[in-house]
């Protein structure tokens, strides 16, 4: 028998999270990040990409890839928005939701 209450606690828990990320938000919302130009220039690449046709019902590993797909291409919008580069390397301010999936990514 699934214990009910645990999700009680979860959905409680997941509240005290979202006021957190509403002080980090207020405190550091976007982060400096200085990219390698191979790097920058896939991102860009993944938000100009068109993705035709529609989704078939996916598992589990399969959302998980088209979740990070998502995200890398919202780093390459903000790249395109408002990267300036340096030499062989992109400036830009990433929202610091966009640069924590990221660091999920990389782990």
């Amino acid at each position: 028998m699934v214990d009910h209450e645990q999700y009680v606690r979860y959905r409680a828990d997941s509240k005290v999270l979202a006021m957190i990320g509403e002080h980090v938000d207020a405190q550091v919302g976007r982060i400096r990040m200085r990219l390698p130009r191979a790097v920058a220039e896939a991102a860009v690449d993944a938000w100009e990409r068109d993705e035709l046709g529609g989704r078939a019902p996916e598992t589990h590993e399969e959302y998980g890839l088209r979740d990070r797909a998502a995200e890398l291409a919202l780093i390459g919008l903000a790249i395109s928005q408002r990267g300036r580069w340096e030499g062989e390397d992109v400036v830009v301010d990433l929202d610091v939701a966009s640069a924590g999936a990221a660091l999920r990514a990389s782990q």
